[in-house]
């Protein structure tokens, strides 16, 4: 079976963190920033861990993220020694 791509879009725009989240970039920071509030501003600097119905999606565009797989045969190994 040949290699699933990933997709160049996603790896430039997400990352895994260490318990499989996606992290992503906030919007509206771009430009004209003198019309937008302190607040909303503030918020939007760094990044956010996106909602489980969105990380959903991207986990299939990137499909060899490594932290991804090493959390899913941590579990596949625990299943294994408990029906041993």
């Amino acid at each position: 079976m040949s290699k699933m791509k990933t997709k160049s879009g996603a790896k430039k725009r997400f990352r895994m963190t260490g318990s499989g989240k996606v992290r992503m970039n906030n919007a509206f920071m771009r430009h004209m920033q003198t019309n937008k509030p302190q607040k909303m501003k503030r918020k939007a600097r760094g990044t956010s861990i996106m909602c489980d119905a969105d990380a959903r999606i991207v986990k299939v565009y990137m499909p060899y993220d490594r932290k991804q797989r090493r959390k899913s045969k941590a579990a596949r190994t625990a299943a294994s020694t408990a029906q041993a």
